[in-house]
């Protein structure tokens, strides 16, 4: 194994960008992360702007790194030695987080994917929701705002909830159109949030009924931090009596860039074992 073996690890999505910097020169570790809300500004130029600051704060040069890997929209990202496909990188970072884990629901701004995945974190079987679902991240973000809420206050104000009152849920127009009224007749802002969070929760049971999903459960992406998004699911998991182990980390947003990362640094080893074998 090489010395000060680093691998980068990029996840450019549709609202955030996460990086990771891993040592992979014994056991893979963490050595740093960042993530950055792209706003209106060019994704190439921020996902750029975050690798140099990552690497002066670390003391490196570009050179220093074994392998710079991208997921998600990896097209926007200069530089990088190679692309790994999304549902590939979450399951190799829900798996760096949880070794049992056997199924990945990977809960990000446009859909919600749920993916079973063996011990060496291959994917076995996937399925997902459609991007005009109203069970994704970019919704509660919309539907927080209409509300006067930021995104990091939902999880808190669902839990307060007494009487939830939950939206259609066919798609995301008719689901606001639900919220519009249900503002207008006066239901709580903890009750609408709560109900959109077991509307969302509830597809996402149907989601692991279709895959067959096993426990462990690893829950990824940016509405793993949503404690009232984890709480509603289970809350469901108990109404429908599926024993289900639902999981999650607090670096659970970097499962992405951590998978890039950690498979980047598996592909830079192969490369040096053919290289070592043509020579």
């Amino acid at each position: 194994m090489e010395k000060n073996f680093y691998t980068m690890g990029i996840d450019v999505g549709s609202n955030f960008i996460k990086l990771i910097l891993v040592d992979y020169s014994n056991n893979p570790k963490i050595i740093d992360k960042h993530t950055e809300k792209i706003r209106k500004r060019n994704p190439t130029l921020v996902a750029d702007e975050m690798i140099q600051t990552m690497l002066l704060k670390n003391n490196l040069k570009y050179e220093d790194i074994a392998y710079l890997a991208s997921t998600g929209e990896g097209d926007l990202v200069k530089r990088k030695r190679g692309h790994f496909y999304g549902m590939t990188t979450h399951a190799k970072g829900a798996n760096f987080f949880f070794p049992d884990a056997k199924t990945v629901v990977d809960m990000g701004a446009l859909y919600v994917r749920a993916v079973k995945i063996a011990e060496d974190a291959r994917v076995v079987d996937y399925k997902m929701t459609g991007q005009c679902a109203s069970g994704s991240g970019q919704f509660v973000e919309n539907i927080s705002r209409y509300l006067g809420l930021s995104i990091e206050e939902v999880g808190d104000v669902s839990m307060q909830a007494d009487i939830p009152e939950i939206s259609s849920g066919i798609c995301a127009v008719l689901a606001e159109t639900d919220v519009i009224n249900m503002v207008s007749r006066g239901v709580s802002t903890p009750n609408i949030i709560k109900g959109i969070h077991l509307s969302i929760a509830g597809r996402i049971i149907k989601l692991l009924s279709s895959l067959k999903g096993e426990s462990p459960i690893v829950i990824t992406g940016g509405m793993s931090l949503n404690k009232g998004m984890i709480q509603a699911i289970e809350e469901q998991l108990e109404e429908t009596g599926k024993k289900y182990i639902i999981k999650t980390h607090p670096d659970a947003i970097y499962s992405g860039a951590i998978g890039a990362a950690l498979w980047g640094g598996f592909r830079h080893i192969k490369l040096k074992e053919k290289q070592a074998v043509a020579v």
